[in-house]
């Protein structure tokens, strides 16, 4: 069944018209027609099926029926990343929203090479991602920022693992082996790495742990795929403190 995320709140026996682009995509990339069911959510109450009513120019026109699923806690998982060309962010925020991310951050490092994010594409991403991948909510797309500026506001007791591409740093699956259940981040630096400042200032902070992924230099998209992917894998949602909803 096609899911869509609305904005709208959802209760039984509720109608909704969909805004122009969901109701081109129902009407004429799905060619759905009045009377076919379709699932939406919203972030905030479940998943709800609905039935099409009226298919017209003016917009689509459904009526919410059931809530199939229930809201459920989600990780409480942020995925920290220097921008990268636009291709490849467009794939890391697509895959880290399928791994269970709740905040996807930008943040520009020394060596960043791109000046500018395409906030709204990204977030646009993450929320098709999201219907596809069944999850009941949309990562929050946070305003790019520099990482001493991210860091110097930085909560304490989320720790962040960061990939040091140096090698120097612990097996990722070691540092989570040892993490009690609760918040964490990841931070992935630019394609040329962080440099010896930032990587000599993330050192000194408490809650930053250097992780490697192995002997091989990785591409900065492969190395937040690969890390979220351990992260899920080694912790899954049961250690991930939730998030408020």
């Amino acid at each position: 069944m096609i899911r869509l995320f609305v904005p709208n709140d959802l209760a039984a026996d509720t109608g909704i018209v969909l805004d122009k682009d969901q109701s081109h995509y129902l009407a004429n990339v799905m060619r759905l027609k009045e009377g076919e069911d379709v699932a939406l959510f919203n972030g905030r109450d479940g998943q709800w099926s609905a039935r099409l009513q009226k298919v017209a120019k003016s917009g689509v026109a459904i009526h919410v029926h059931d809530q199939t699923r229930p809201q459920a806690p989600e990780p409480d998982l942020w995925l920290l990343a220097a921008p990268i060309k636009k291709d490849r962010i467009d794939l890391v925020a697509e895959k880290a929203c399928e791994l269970g991310i709740s905040r996807l951050w930008p943040v520009f490092t020394r060596r960043t090479v791109m000046s500018r994010v395409n906030t709204e594409r990204l977030a646009a991403n993450m929320e098709e991602a999201a219907e596809q991948c069944e999850r009941l909510t949309i990562p929050e797309m946070a305003e790019p920022a520099a990482l001493d500026k991210v860091l110097a506001g930085w909560e304490p007791d989320r720790p962040l693992l960061f990939l040091d591409e140096s090698g120097s740093g612990q097996p990722i699956a070691t540092a989570l082996s040892t993490m009690d259940p609760g918040k964490l981040a990841v931070l992935v630096g630019p394609e040329g790495g962080f440099d010896d400042t930032e990587r000599a200032m993330l050192a000194r902070l408490p809650f930053a742990v250097p992780v490697s992924l192995g002997p091989r230099i990785l591409r900065a998209e492969t190395a937040a795929i690969a890390a979220l992917s351990v992260v899920q894998a080694l912790l899954g949602d049961w250690k991930l403190g939730p998030r408020a909803s």
